[in-house]
């Protein structure tokens, strides 16, 4: 049995709570049969509907309005327990044309990758080289990268191997195989990088030249990254 225990709370008026909770089994799937085999980590998911609140012990994923509405919450990687938080902002999918599955799908799995948003891969490049963040749907998250489970569109990921610099070709490096070598990426990708040399902070890698997501949304993953662990604020989707 999966020690990680995932609550999906739907606090959106865009999403109604059938909508939620026949998501959580396509989710659970995702983390148990495609996410564990390539990473090792599974959890155990529940659906919390509207009125209802998680166990303590529970982590969340949370599905929300839009971006604006974190800004008015604080920037939260962390519940009220001190335990990992992902966010869905379903209104603002709409906005885009995207899926909202997909997103949840993104920030469900890229939680149990790194939980604390802190691990990075360090690839040397002459006297210096780059930290890329341990973000596993980054490189391969627009909704035409993904796949279908039960006919519900979740989030492409990347395999260990993506990291992994001396890997070659042969070497499957997504789940949807679309990945040809470590670091690439696809469509609509983007990584999170910081130059050790030049010590500047954490930038974005983008597949095109111009792309809507450079600058992170507030609330983000890729913006809590860039504040320090002692500024961020625990969320407050609850009340006291």
């Amino acid at each position: 049995m999966a020690t990680i225990k995932v609550a999906v709370i739907n606090a959106s008026t865009v999403v109604a709570d059938d909508q939620v909770k026949a998501t959580v089994p396509v989710l659970q799937t995702q983390v148990s049969r495609d996410f564990a085999a390539a990473w090792g980590i599974d959890a155990e998911l529940r659906f919390v509907p509207k009125g209802s609140k998680p166990a303590a012990a529970e982590w969340w994923l949370v599905v929300l309005e839009d971006s604006d509405q974190a800004g008015a919450l604080g920037y939260h990687d962390l519940t009220q327990q001190g335990l990992p938080l992902g966010k869905v902002f379903a209104k603002t999918d709409q906005a885009f044309g995207e899926q909202w599955t997909v997103t949840a799908s993104h920030e469900l799995l890229e939680m149990l990758a790194d939980p604390d948003i802190n691990l990075t891969v360090f690839v040397e490049s002459g006297s210096g080289g780059r930290l890329y963040a341990y973000e596993v749907c980054d490189a391969c998250e627009a909704d035409q990268n993904g796949y279908k489970i039960d006919g519900v569109l979740v989030s492409d990921f990347v395999y260990p191997a993506w990291f992994e610099s001396f890997r070659t070709s042969a070497t499957q490096f997504d789940q949807t195989k679309k990945v040809g070598k470590p670091f690439e990426l696809l469509k609509g990708g983007y990584i999170g990088v910081y130059d050790v040399r030049s010590g500047s902070g954490w930038t974005q890698l983008t597949a095109e030249k111009i792309n809507f997501r450079a600058r992170p949304p507030v609330g983000s993953r890729r913006e809590r990254r860039g504040i320090p662990i002692d500024r961020r604020i625990r969320s407050t989707a609850f009340s006291r």
